[in-house]
């Protein structure tokens, strides 16, 4: 990758350290000298810049030089990596004491692989590097503030793949990446097979196996607390697992495994992840595993849970799939914060009861066909959840009775989601408003007739980031109803992304001033409108879009028509100032 130009790189800088604010005129300087420093290098720039940036009061003039004295002769002679690395190093050491094992950690990863942040903050907790000496302590809570932490620091690289907390990610970059690797092996934190002759130490504590074809020394390995296994053919040939009786952390994730029943006999395991993995059956003896917190089941050929599993009364997070039977009892796991995906399909009353019991649940989701006997039981359960966050239903067997309109929502809820296409709801829920859920970021609902006034009802959800809504009464038709222009420029006020299917919410549905960081829009748009006098699909006020998605319905329009409404559309996004990508289908 070619260096930044001078101009590119000071505006990087002032970004990271001084926000909108510009630089003071006492360090316009020794921001140059920084930078000269950097050499152009991306990381190198972002690295001194979180570090400048991160505490809460402006470094004195002193301490920029102090700073700027410490990196050497920089990145722009012979010896720029070792330069580099010192940079990096700078800011691993300014990192607070209880960040630094949570980035070493992360040495445990092959290069380019693609971290799941739930997974991550789950291992820190199994591992003790995620605590607090008070009980009542949310530590998934904390966990997550310390992966925020090294996001804001750049030592890690956030990717966004879902606004679902179990589908967002991260990545190390390759100089960080070969920095903590070196830091872990110095302070024998992490051993990494990796098939380059690395040195196995003494006395194994965390073990990373990525290559196969390598002799593994068991003897070293009586007190080793994790085991990660990236690559197949390792399990039963050369460790015996059984033997590893302090074991915290067994990660099978994708690996070649069937046959776990070891697993009853390592009494001190906090995380077991079986994703993917072969495994067809559960062994009864999971139930002594009394300090487990979390179990992942999914992608499994598991069909059947045994009863053994609920006496897991410490168990924090549980992970199966729609078609996995739990086994009455679950509301002894009374610890439970995350559980997905519980299937609710054989009208088991008595299951739909249990969950009501899990009043620590932050995330739920879950699979249920309408039944008018358990409808009632499963909104007086949800009503018990008071510390949702996180809710997804998916519903077979047509409208959403359940959810009254007395229902009143869990006050944190920041995630809702109805993603089945077969279930809908008649018309918008009345909780649905801005008091009721004041901290929603997330919403995913069909309606069978959607009306300009719920889009208005919605647009008034005050944290409202991510929206998709869908006419339900025009999905099979294939036909799209209009929206008319919304009233108040206040609406939508967070929105980045907002998918109408079905519903013509052109942009000049949006009032100048409305939705001002919205950056993807999708739509639907009837080609027999084009050829309307005041047809109006102008997206210029909208000034943070990035991206256009238009689903262009023929309906009775002409192929001619067609055309002409693909040009228009193309039109508009050519005028935008930042040209928006369009994606018409």
């Amino acid at each position: 990758m070619k260096p930044l130009s001078d101009v590119v790189s000071r505006m990087l800088f002032y970004k990271r350290v001084f926000n909108e604010k510009g630089c003071p005129q006492e360090l316009v300087q020794v921001s140059k000298d920084i930078l000269k420093k950097c050499g152009g290098i991306p990381l190198a720039i972002i690295s001194i810049a979180s570090l400048l940036a991160n505490n809460h009061e402006m470094k004195t003039k002193d301490q920029w030089y102090a700073l700027l004295n410490s990196i050497g002769r920089g990145l722009t002679e012979d010896c720029g990596l070792e330069q580099m690395k010192k940079i990096l190093l700078f800011s691993y050491y300014d990192l607070p004491s209880y960040l630094k094992p949570c980035l070493l950690y992360l040495s445990i990863f092959p290069e380019d692989h693609k971290i799941m942040k739930g997974k991550l903050i789950w291992r820190w907790i199994s591992e003790g590097l995620v605590y607090s000496e008070k009980q009542e302590t949310d530590l998934y809570g904390l966990g997550n503030n310390y992966f925020n932490e090294l996001v804001n620091r750049s030592m890690i690289q956030p990717i966004c793949i879902d606004d679902r907390e179990d589908k967002q990610a991260c990545r190390v970059h390759d100089m960080v990446l070969d920095l903590i690797c070196s830091l872990s092996s110095e302070e024998n934190f992490v051993t990494i097979l990796d098939g380059t002759g690395r040195k196995m130490p003494n006395l194994v504590r965390r073990l990373s196996i990525q290559n196969s074809k390598m002799d593994v020394d068991i003897s070293r390995m009586a007190h080793m607390r994790s085991i990660t296994i990236f690559t197949n053919k390792v399990v039963g040939k050369l460790l015996d697992i059984s033997s590893f009786q302090v074991l915290r952390v067994l990660d099978f994730e994708g690996c070649d495994i069937s046959d776990i029943g070891y697993v009853g006999d390592l009494l001190h395991l906090r995380y077991l992840g079986l994703r993917y993995t072969h495994v067809e059956d559960l062994p009864t003896e999971i139930g002594k595993l009394q300090f487990l917190l979390t179990l992942d089941l999914r992608g499994t050929k598991i069909k059947v849970l045994p009863s053994s599993v609920v006496h897991l009364r410490r168990l924090m997070c549980l992970h199966v799939d729609y078609h996995m039977k739990l086994p009455s009892g679950i509301s002894n796991l009374v610890s439970l914060e995350v559980l997905g995906t519980m299937m609710m399909f054989d009208k088991d009353l008595n299951a739909v009861k249990e969950l009501g019991h899990l009043t620590k649940l932050r995330v739920l989701q879950v699979y249920y066909h309408v039944d008018e006997i358990l409808d009632k039981a499963l909104m007086r359960s949800l009503s018990n959840l008071y510390k949702l966050d996180s809710l997804d239903i998916y519903v077979r067997g047509g409208e959403i009775n359940f959810l009254s309109e007395d229902w009143v929502p869990p006050l944190q809820l920041r995630r809702l989601a109805f993603s089945l296409p077969s279930s809908w709801f008649k018309t918008l829920p009345s909780w649905i408003n801005a008091s009721s859920l004041s901290l929603l970021t997330y919403l995913h609902i069909k309606v069978v007739k959607v009306s300009s006034e719920a889009i208005q009802l919605i647009g008034m959800l005050p944290a409202l980031c991510v929206l998709e809504i869908m006419d339900i009464s025009k999905f099979y038709e294939e036909r799209v109803v209009e929206m008319s222009a919304l009233s108040s420029v206040a609406l939508f006020p967070c929105a980045t992304e907002c998918h109408f299917l079905c519903i013509g919410a052109v942009p000049s549905m949006f009032p100048r001033g409305a939705a001002p960081r919205l950056k993807h829009l999708g739509f639907t748009f009837s080609a027999k409108w084009i050829t309307r006098e005041n047809i109006d699909l102008c997206m210029c006020h909208l000034p943070s879009l990035e991206r256009v998605e238009v689903k262009v319905i023929k309906e009775e329009a002409s192929d001619r028509e067609v055309y002409e409404a693909k040009v228009v559309l193309r039109a508009a996004a050519e005028d935008h100032p930042n040209h928006p990508v369009l994606d018409l289908h």
